[in-house]
């Protein structure tokens, strides 16, 4: 039976300050980085064989996985991908969270941040947060750049990816680690765990907490658990 652990990354430095963060490229914060550390000992602790490890392109996540690799005596080789990013919030990229609900109200402000298919206003092309991207956008190709993503716009670029490369490797009997971020695991998640439309909105990732999910010979999920359980969140499953 092959194992899949989820990782979203540490606390950010943005994530503390409440501000949507999306593609720009924060390092973790103090607490983001013990977070990140934690989670490769709690891999540790269950003695896990991590066979090929997954990221974005984006700091927070690449340290969060170099250190849980650490942790585990493990080489620093990995697979990155732009297709694991987060979710890029346009207009929003960079503002305060509380003082944008205060402006925009309550009911816009949920839908834009945790509705399936509604996107925020796109990122203009001269924005000053296009400067803090990652250098590795540089190889996305021609017209895959977004300017602003809903959940769903993640869930197309996420799930593809997941099953065109990492799929055939658990199938494999490989044991995968996937540092990523909130939406792009929430992505995931909603495939995997085979959540509605209506429901994803439930869903929350914590930050530095393996979620570890167990496969049968039939690629179908046997169990599933936060190693810190006492910061674990409701999965929701088939529903």
């Amino acid at each position: 039976m092959s194992k899949l652990i989820l990782t979203r990354h540490g606390q950010s430095i943005w994530n503390a300050e409440n501000r949507f963060t999306g593609w720009v490229d924060v390092d973790l914060s103090s607490k983001g980085i013990e977070e990140a550390e934690k989670s490769g000992d709690l891999i540790n602790e269950i003695g896990i064989q991590i066979d090929i490890s997954y990221t974005s392109y984006l700091k927070r996540a690449i340290r969060t996985l170099t250190t849980i690799l650490k942790k585990n005596n493990l080489k620093l080789e990995f697979n990155t991908a732009w297709q694991l990013n987060e979710r890029h919030y346009g207009s929003l990229t960079g503002l305060n969270k509380e003082e944008t609900m205060k402006k925009i109200g309550e009911e816009l402000f949920k839908k834009y941040r945790r509705s399936w298919d509604i996107a925020p206003p796109p990122m203009q092309n001269n924005s000053k947060h296009q400067e803090s991207f990652s250098p590795l956008n540089n190889s996305i190709p021609i017209g895959m750049m977004p300017y602003t993503e809903s959940l769903k716009d993640t869930y197309n670029r996420v799930v593809p990816f997941f099953e065109n490369e990492i799929k055939k490797n658990l199938l494999k009997k490989k044991n995968i680690l996937i540092s990523a971020h909130g939406n792009s695991l929430r992505a995931l998640c909603k495939y995997l765990f085979k959540i509605s439309d209506l429901k994803i909105n439930e869903l929350e990732i914590p930050t530095g907490n393996p979620l570890l999910i167990e496969f049968n010979e039939k690629f179908e999920i046997n169990k599933y658990f936060y190693l810190d359980k006492s910061r674990s969140k409701n999965i929701i499953f088939n529903q």
